[in-house]
């Protein structure tokens, strides 16, 4: 009777151990997969904003391309880089 009795306490005691040692395995990794679910969510909320850059900058380059295919570009950069001027225009030039 009492080595029946001293079984039941040693099982009981060892499946105690071990649903303690599972529970605190499992928080462990509960909490290593919160950190990377906050790392993981900073993340994608840093990569959502470079999207929302990245998208406005793309219209900009659309706007700035629309406006390099007007004529008045084209004039601009013929007297900026080339120097040109149409036939009756008069350039006046500052002493230096």
């Amino acid at each position: 009777m009492r080595r029946k009795r001293k079984a039941r306490r040693t099982g009981l005691g060892l499946i105690a151990v071990m649903v303690l040692l599972v529970c605190g395995i499992v928080s462990y990794n509960r909490q290593e997969l919160d950190k990377a679910n906050a790392k993981s969510t900073a993340r994608i909320a840093e990569l959502k904003g470079n999207i929302e850059q990245e998208k406005e900058q793309a219209k900009e380059i659309k706007e700035k391309k629309a406006y390099m295919q007007t004529k008045k570009y084209v004039e601009e950069m013929a007297r900026k880089k080339l120097g040109l001027v149409y036939k009756d225009e008069i350039i006046f030039k500052a002493k230096e």
